[in-house]
């Protein structure tokens, strides 16, 4: 069957919809519950002054780096992406490409932070080292993955947001459109309660 965008455009709708969300039980919660809960895990480590440290490989990387952007300027928290070339290319060079994550989470992170991880297939060695990593260091974790729906990395979050196809252009998209929203929901929660202080301010 040709390929064409109209289809692809209804795939990327019925996976995003259809989209699946775990807590670390792997007990499943709706869309939106989980979409309100990474927010809420955004602003309470912003509020705690905490680090957001974002990665993935590939693509996956490119997802990581913009949403990096995005937290920073526009919902002003603190955080990192380990994707700067000398470092990453000296630590694979020296110990191996899959700890390229794992030893940078372990100089930078501390227990409160929040780790989020981006991964199409849930399966590469790097992520999920720094998966454990970021556990055993006390940060709480979201997990971004696709590809079989038993990926080890969609085990190991605190919250676990998961597409369920193959193709790793769906899958990047979908990450992508999840990482915009939580952005957006995080700037109008600030937005909303910067109203309602003005508010309460002018009625006193």
């Amino acid at each position: 069957m040709e390929l064409s965008f109209t289809t692809y455009l209804r795939e990327l709708d019925r996976l995003l919809s259809r989209a699946l969300v775990t807590d670390h039980q792997s007990s499943p919660m709706g869309l939106n519950q989980g979409a309100n809960r990474a927010v809420d895990m955004i602003l309470d480590t912003a509020r705690r002054e905490a680090k957001v440290m974002i990665m993935g490989n590939g693509g996956s990387a490119a997802i990581a780096s913009h949403f990096h952007n995005d937290l920073s300027k526009s919902v002003g928290v603190r955080s990192l992406v380990f994707d700067h070339t000398p470092l990453l290319t000296a630590l694979a060079n020296d110990h191996g490409y899959a700890c390229v994550f794992e030893r940078p989470l372990a100089m930078w992170a501390e227990e409160g932070d929040l780790a989020m991880i981006i991964s199409s297939s849930g399966g590469s060695e790097n992520v999920l080292r720094a998966a454990d990593c970021a556990s055993r260091l006390g940060c709480r974790l979201i997990t971004l993955s696709g590809f079989k729906p038993d990926n080890p990395l969609r085990h190991q979050g605190d919250l676990n947001f998961y597409i369920a196809s193959e193709s790793y252009g769906l899958v990047e998209t979908g990450h992508s459109v999840i990482t915009h929203f939580l952005t957006d929901k995080a700037m109008a929660r600030i937005m909303d309660l910067k109203k309602a202080q003005k508010e309460k301010k002018g009625n006193r």
